[in-house]
């Protein structure tokens, strides 16, 4: 029992730790992405239709990625190359996403609003995985994605801290014009990152229908963009830290689930508000000062 709950709550947690994995990234060069909800989105609606399309979940994957990039990729041009402000530009994307997926699932599906019924990713086991005391029999049984999101967690803590690579990304974000001076192409670094957490939006959104819901509908993202944007700033702008805040997301949204399996006597809106709630409560609950970068969300298209 504690262990499919476990293994719930990891599953769940998952679309998170991989959307804000990638806001990690943008932040930490000093760009704001609050139009992640709407790459989580547009990558979940793809990821749906192609696998739905060709039967495949893997190849929804791998769509649901690349509609995150080309989204990604939209935010890069709107906010650095012409330079409008990055909040209105996360906003716009965010409505874009909301309109536009439920007007093509309705002209593609019909206007019931009949859930679509997908294929799901299939479960991964790794050898030898299964035989870790306490934690191996709920690694056990989950899909590719989700090791793929616990693998960036030391991935990208390795990258800030031990490469030159994750220096130029901090110094970019604290003091562009000092970057640019030094001959980094700040413009630059910032749109490739984008492109990267766009893929990542996408690939969360994915994970969403294709294997944590199994399913499609408008709005199926329910404000887990938004959940990702605190979960960074939960996680003090760390990888270990973002983690723990998605697990936390993970974990109560497992607990809200099993409540209402088990007819507990708790009103089925409380439920669902459930892990928002505790999300929220957490974030501003846990002590301690966030060290954001320093340009965070500054509009520096000349450097």
């Amino acid at each position: 029992m504690l262990e499919s709950f476990l293994a719930a709550g990891l599953l769940l947690a998952t679309p998170i730790l991989l959307a804000a994995l990638g806001e990690l990234l943008v932040e930490r060069t000093g760009v704001l992405n609050i139009g992640v909800e709407g790459m989580m989105l547009t990558g979940a609606f793809v990821a749906a239709v192609v696998a739905e399309m060709s039967a495949d979940a893997t190849w929804g994957a791998l769509a649901g990625m690349a509609a995150g990039v080309g989204v990604g990729g939209l935010f890069a041009w709107a906010a650095l190359v012409l330079g409008t402000d990055q909040i209105i530009v996360g906003a716009a994307i965010n409505l874009l996403a909301l309109g536009g997926t439920g007007a093509l699932y309705r002209a593609l599906y019909g206007t019931t609003g009949a859930a679509l019924v997908l294929p799901t990713l299939p479960a991964l086991p790794l050898p030898g995985l299964g035989a870790i005391p306490g934690i191996g029999p709920v690694l056990a049984a989950q899909n590719g994605l989700v090791y793929v999101g616990l693998a960036l967690v030391p991935a990208l803590a390795f990258l800030f801290r031990r490469t030159g690579l994750g220096l130029r990304l901090r110094a970019i974000g604290d003091h562009p014009r000092a970057a640019a001076s030094l001959g980094y192409g700040v413009r630059r670094y910032k749109i490739v990152v984008l492109l990267m957490a766009g893929g990542l939006a996408g690939l969360a959104g994915a994970t969403l229908t294709l294997a944590a819901t199994n399913t499609f509908v408008e709005g199926v993202t329910a404000g887990r963009g938004f959940v990702a944007l605190a979960v960074v700033v939960f996680g003090r702008w760390s990888p270990a830290g973002v983690l723990a805040g998605a697990l936390v997301f993970g974990l109560v949204n497992a607990l809200q689930f099993q409540l209402q399996a088990a007819s507990v006597a708790v009103p089925h809106q409380v439920a669902l508000m459930l892990p928002y709630l505790v999300t929220l409560a957490v974030l501003v609950a846990v002590p301690g000062r966030a060290a954001a970068p320093r340009a965070l969300g500054a509009n520096d298209t000349d450097a």
